[in-house]
């Protein structure tokens, strides 16, 4: 068998593998297996090859790596569902208290509570949502 055709499947191997795994050094692994198949099918000797296989492979594992994996583990930026209703401006529809009330969020009513259970709010007063807690807002008031 051809060394250039024996680098492609161990390239080939370590890409698959590297679907299971997710961690990035299979993928470098098998672009630098990938690399080497191309040196290999030029002719280059088995012992270049390796060499080949070598350098490619550090150099894409220490430097490449890192940053394939800041940019895959960067913490998710946008708030969605309820989460994303935290720190917005809330009007209360019916009075709030510590047992609760209605509160209008972006066009939908909640049920809703005051953050500080002394208190009481108003309706049409403007509060600030600071917490969901299942599907009632706990407000407080603007000051």
């Amino acid at each position: 068998m051809d060394p250039w055709l024996i680098w492609l499947i161990t390239a080939a191997v370590l890409a698959v593998a590297e679907i299971f795994t997710l961690t990035a050094a299979l993928g470098m692994l098998a672009g630098a297996a990938l690399v080497t198949a191309g040196f290999a099918a030029v002719g280059l000797p088995p012992l270049f090859q390796f060499l080949v296989f070598t350098i490619v492979a550090t150099v894409s594992v220490l430097f490449v790596r890192p940053v394939v994996r800041r940019h895959v583990l960067q913490p998710q930026t946008e708030r969605f569902g309820v989460d994303a209703l935290v720190g917005r401006t809330a009007y209360v529809v019916s009075e709030v208290t510590g047992l609760g009330g209605r509160v209008r969020i972006g066009g939908e009513e909640w049920t809703a509570r005051a953050y500080d259970e002394t208190l009481v709010i108003p309706p049409g007063a403007t509060v600030d949502v600071i917490e969901i807690s299942g599907a009632t807002a706990l407000v407080h008031p603007r000051e």
